[in-house]
């Protein structure tokens, strides 16, 4: 895991070499263990790197690398979890290594295969290839985004990086997208589904998730999809027999993702997730090792999940590790957050996570396993009961009425108006656009509070859509919005600490076989992410695998705003917003999007 950074001048444009380093400086957090920059001959083009070492300590893993003769030389960020039977495979064609990274295979495989490489890939990356033969830089980015890459072309030169602030460290410009920010304030989005590329400054913009991105000498910059989830995809396998699976791949990401030369811990939140991951560490651990977990609780017990967590220690015997986050944090981290996430994120609930981060570096444990994008491939959120309900609905009215009645009972779930649900259901289409129009005038009533000039000048339409096929729904939030923002949230609290988190939820594999699986196997008899129930059930305790509240380190910020020094922030983040023309006198946007905000217009 690591920063990555690069400048490609395009043209017979020369780049200045002194560029790299104050990029990569300025990533140091992501790579602290060591540095490297190269330029070719002809400086038009320069990649730099910072090193968090993960795999082969040595000095055979710096980078940048090279490889065929020079011909490619890679910037990496990432870890490509199968690195060891891709070895095995190239080897078999006649290749060999003289390190143990996962970064020689990375470079092998893109000899052998060219951009198809990326159909074997398993992991979280983002890395740059440049071709001396070619002259022309091959970038990529992992299937969901985990690992970050924002480019621009500024003064007829390519700069990429891992982090927006690389970029402007070099001189480009840092000028606010203000459309992203009337979102943010009237929809609480964070991206913008309609355009995955655009961030919250003008010009700077995100390589996609399973994209990849070809740019020539002439600046030509070819981009390209290679990965989707298939909906087309039916699995035959009765429930009984998809529990097995699912528990074969699950495991299987748990063990592929514990491969590491240095100290590996699992995040518990005391969620069914985080203790799944857990449970799967503890099966492939020998006699005598212990696994370290590490957790956010509150004074506030309302929000504390202590009694669960404990749970799990006690099952397993782990090695826990507490922080608390509380008002100080807020008061003393908030800044430090805000500059790391360059982006908004909503709540404080997120200080929770800098915390374990925080707690994790230092106890020493290097990379953490956690649960996150469980919810969004199995239904684990309420938001989606209703489109499954609509889907039911069309395809079994028995079924339909049972899981209402069922939703009902666990969750005290109303329909609302029937004949509203079933035109929903029957003009879905017709219903969107009526919704879509509706927030549009909710929007329209928050120039209350924003500023009628700004709110006229930078409005659009709004983003959201409805779905009446729960498959669709999670796709949407798997690889349009909702989950990418999360990744983001951890990629970079974890890399402010230089900690790497890994996903098992989020092995691709075991993501395709998921969004094979009926409906029924994710939502059935009102209970969310019910295969991952079923599968676990024998190696948890039963009051986490059938939880039916859902918490996720929710933290308390009502409470943290009645302090004093965060109430004086508050006041002086919306008389700045004000005096910028964004928000009127006595705007009632919320107080921690006000703090987030001041900080970044």
């Amino acid at each position: 895991m690591c920063g990555i950074a690069g400048v490609f001048g395009l043209g017979e444009k020369k780049i200045n070499p002194d560029s790299i380093v104050i990029m990569t400086d300025t990533i140091a957090h992501r790579g602290p263990d060591g540095e490297g920059k190269w330029a070719n001959l002809e400086q038009t083009i320069s990649l730099g790197h910072r090193r968090l070492s993960i795999l082969d300590l040595s000095a055979n893993g710096k980078q940048p690398m090279h490889y065929a003769d020079n011909r490619f030389t890679i910037t990496f960020n990432g870890e490509i979890y199968n690195y060891l039977e891709l070895k095995t495979l190239l080897e078999t064609h006649g290749y060999s290594f003289y390190s143990k990274t996962d970064t020689e295979v990375l470079l092998a495989m893109y000899h052998f295969k060219g951009t198809d490489c990326l159909q074997y890939l398993e992991g979280m990356f983002a890395f740059a290839i440049w071709d001396e033969d070619k002259q022309e830089l091959f970038c990529a980015r992992d299937r969901f985004g985990e690992k970050p890459f924002f480019y621009t072309v500024f003064q007829e030169q390519f700069y990429f990086a891992s982090e927006m602030k690389a970029l402007f460290a070099a001189g480009v410009p840092k000028v606010v997208n203000n459309e992203m920010v009337l979102n943010y304030m009237v929809h609480s989005i964070v991206e913008n589904p309609l355009n995955k590329s655009v961030t919250f400054y003008e010009n700077i913009f995100k390589l996609e998730a399973a994209h990849f991105l070809v740019i020539s000498k002439k600046g030509d910059i070819t981009k390209k999809k290679y990965w989707d989830i298939d909906l087309r995809a039916n699995s035959s396998l009765s429930l009984i027999e998809s529990e097995d699976k699912f528990r074969e791949l699950f495991y299987n990401a748990v063990k592929i993702m514990l491969r590491s030369d240095v100290p590996i811990g699992s995040s518990l939140s005391g969620g069914l997730d985080s203790s799944s991951v857990v449970a799967a560490i503890n099966s492939f651990l020998v006699e005598g090792q212990k696994q370290k977990t590490f957790s956010a609780r509150f004074s506030n017990s309302k929000f504390d999940e202590g009694r669960y967590m404990q749970m799990v220690i006690d099952q397993y015997g782990v090695d826990s590790h507490f922080t608390y986050p509380s008002e100080s944090t807020v008061i003393d981290e908030f800044d430090k957050i805000i500059y790391h996430q360059e982006e908004p994120f909503v709540s404080a609930s997120i200080l929770a996570q800098w915390e374990v981060y925080k707690l994790a570096k230092q106890t020493g444990v290097t990379v953490l396993l956690d649960g996150q994008g469980a919810d969004e491939i199995l239904g684990g959120y309420h938001k989606y009961f209703k489109t499954y309900l609509r889907e039911l609905f069309l395809l079994d009215k028995a079924s339909f009425n049972r899981e209402l009645a069922a939703l009902n009972k666990l969750h005290n779930f109303k329909l609302g108006n029937n004949l509203r649900f079933a035109v929903e259901a029957y003009l879905p289409k017709l219903i969107s656009k009526i919704g879509k129009h509706k927030r549009q005038l909710r929007s329209d009533n928050h120039t209350l509070n924003i500023d009628s000039d700004f709110y006229n000048t930078y409005k659009s339409d709004s983003p959201f859509t409805s779905f009446n096929c729960l498959n669709e729904f999670l796709k949407y939030d798997t690889t349009v919005y909702g989950l990418e923002k999360l990744l983001r949230f951890s990629d970079r609290n974890a890399m402010a600490h230089s900690r790497e988190v890994r996903l098992p939820f989020l092995h691709h594999k075991l993501v395709e076989f998921i969004f094979s699986l009926p409906s029924s196997y994710k939502i059935n008899s009102g209970w969310t992410k019910y295969i991952l129930r079923t599968s676990i059930d024998q190696y948890l305790p039963k009051e986490i695998t059938w939880r039916i509240d859902k918490m996720g380190y929710q933290a308390p910020q009502q409470d943290w705003e009645k302090n004093k020094k965060v109430k004086q922030r508050i006041y002086d983040s919306k008389a700045y917003l004000q005096s910028k023309n964004i928000l009127n006198e006595n705007s009632k946007i919320d107080n921690f999007k006000a703090i987030e905000l001041a900080c970044i217009v």
